[in-house]
């Protein structure tokens, strides 16, 4: 009795958890304005309260003795997925250059983001050397 009664309260503690979190995550993507900070919510946040949700469910199969192994899945899916997607948010952001700051002057090489650099800062030859052609 007492194991079930832990059992419960841990997958409805995971809940609450999971759903506070992806209110959060939810809130976050509508109220923040520009797109930099709006990846934070939906990244950080929502991915945090869908797992804690999967793993109340993973922790309730398995109570169950219908355990498999679908969340975990779907879990390790959404973890990889979610940075991936908002580092292409990211760089459409910094190619449209809607940026509040000027992001930093690239090093003098061409392998600087995926940014384009000035042909004038591809010559990192030294005095004396043949000039360096950039790598297409």
């Amino acid at each position: 009795m007492t194991m079930d009664l832990f059992l419960e309260g841990l997958v409805a503690l995971l809940i609450v958890i999971g759903g506070i979190f992806t209110l959060v995550g939810s809130v976050g993507l509508l109220k923040l304005s520009r797109p930099m900070p709006r990846l934070h919510a939906p990244t950080k946040a929502s991915t945090l309260g869908v797992g804690a949700i999967l793993m109340a469910s993973m922790v309730l199969a398995f109570w169950r003795g219908e355990g498999s192994l679908h969340e975990l899945l779907i879990t390790c899916f959404m973890f990889v997925t979610a940075p991936i997607s908002a580092l292409f948010i990211a760089k459409v952001h910094l190619h449209r250059g809607e940026m509040a700051v000027a992001p930093p002057h690239p090093p003098k090489d061409d392998v600087w983001a995926t940014l384009d650099t000035p042909e004038e800062d591809l010559d990192l030859r030294k005095p004396g050397e043949t000039p360096v052609t950039p790598a297409e």
